[in-house]
């Protein structure tokens, strides 16, 4: 693979952004002290970002058509959904979920 100086800058450019975008929060934040309101407010991000992920994931959207549901990506979130409800283990879920994905697409049960 041939590399020439534009592919090089553009993708060490991008790293520079991507890691300015991490790291320039944690230097603002810790000059000063977060309001109280604005902590809490941020808590509910990762539980929003999951669950767009997860709608995005089991429902599938299709210009001028009504969302149709998954049946895989529905039938695996069962048991990781339960896993999540006992564990609160992030790796456990994440491996009940790929385990029952993979029984799912080996037994081809995705209806």
């Amino acid at each position: 693979m041939n590399i020439n100086t534009y592919t090089l800058l553009t993708i060490l450019g991008c790293g520079l952004v991507t890691w300015l975008s991490r790291v320039i929060p944690f230097i603002l934040v810790k000059n000063f002290t977060v309001p109280r309101p604005v902590i809490r407010f941020l808590s509910f991000v990762p539980v929003a970002i999951m669950a767009a992920l997860f709608i995005e994931s089991v429902l599938s959207f299709k210009p001028g058509h009504w969302a149709t549901i998954e049946w895989p990506q529905m039938l695996a979130s069962i048991p990781a959904f339960a896993t999540a409800i006992i564990t609160k283990s992030l790796l456990m879920i994440c491996i009940v979920g790929i385990i029952s994905m993979a029984v799912i697409r080996y037994f081809n049960l995705g209806m």
